[in-house]
């Protein structure tokens, strides 16, 4: 690994353009739309604008795992936003959040609609409006409450940091990657911890924290995420390991993985959701084959 050992900031910061590795065709320093765009609407009573990265998954997961459990008002449209080509910076995705981050929702499913934006804030919206994977007992509650919160202030380490640097980043800066491998094996050892002495995050049941939680710290142990499995000795986790592994097991959520994916296999690719029967009839291989 090479680092720069000789940069002095200056007293003060210049945007330069372009400096950023992967993804400096979509970083800059100030909010608000670059174009004008009118999101699509659907037919159903949540649409849902986003991508398959962990924080969309989250979402994807939610509504599928609602929608089996029969609750037939949560079907949604899934629609893409392409990150990379700057959908998030169109003026209608910016009016529903003006963050201009994946996942976007709009309820429509009352008289007046509802923007929801942070994927942990659309999570409890849906279980508190669907009366599911958030327990009404106080106790149990703020132990689910407290393990969504956990996940929503440790990725940025997991993602901007320790992936950023690791995966994304045009030079390779060791103390950096030090830095963000330590925090995030520390991560990683607090839900080991836990899931030692609890089949999942909120105890003996399987909640939004658990949706949460697994499209990020699951992602990287099963080897998605980063292709950091070996760096980070992902196999001294076996709790982490395990509740990933049952997790994946749920038919919702390998469905809900699949929602707005662009990369991997192309069976595993719907990279819009209308029906359910999408995923028999729109995935990508079966589109490539017509």
């Amino acid at each position: 690994m090479s680092e720069n050992s000789d940069y002095t900031p200056p007293k003060v910061w210049v945007w330069e353009k372009g400096n950023g590795g992967r993804f400096a065709n979509i970083n800059r320093p100030v909010a608000g739309p670059t174009h004008d765009k009118d999101l699509p609407v659907g037919k159903h009573p949540f649409q849902l604008y986003s991508l398959a990265t962990p924080n969309g998954q989250k979402v994807t997961i939610m509504f599928e795992e609602l929608l089996a459990k029969g609750h037939g008002g949560a079907e949604y449209d899934a629609w893409l936003i392409d990150i990379g080509e700057g959908d998030q910076f169109g003026s209608g995705f910016v009016d529903i959040n003006p963050n201009s981050k994946i996942p976007a929702l709009m309820d429509r499913s009352g008289e007046t609609p509802i923007r929801i934006f942070e994927s942990g804030a659309i999570l409890v919206h849906l279980a508190e409006k669907f009366g599911e994977f958030l327990p009404t007992d106080p106790a149990r509650r703020a132990e689910v409450m407290s393990w969504l919160f956990w996940q929503m202030g440790s990725a940025p380490y997991l993602g901007g940091g320790f992936g950023h640097f690791y995966a994304y980043a045009p030079v390779k800066i060791r103390y950096a990657i030090d830095r963000f491998a330590m925090e995030t094996k520390r991560q990683l050892d607090v839900l080991d911890r836990r899931l030692a002495e609890n089949e999942y995050l909120g105890g003996d049941a399987y909640t939004i924290a658990d949706m949460a939680v697994f499209p990020w710290y699951g992602g990287l142990v099963k080897g998605w995420l980063y292709n950091a499995a070996e760096f980070l000795s992902v196999t001294e986790y076996k709790n982490v390991l395990r509740w990933s592994d049952a997790i994946l097991q749920r038919p919702a959520v390998r469905r809900g993985r699949m929602v707005n994916r662009k990369t991997g296999e192309l069976d595993e690719q719907l990279h819009e959701r209308h029906d359910a029967s999408d995923f028999e009839t729109r995935t990508q291989d079966k589109l490539a084959a017509q």
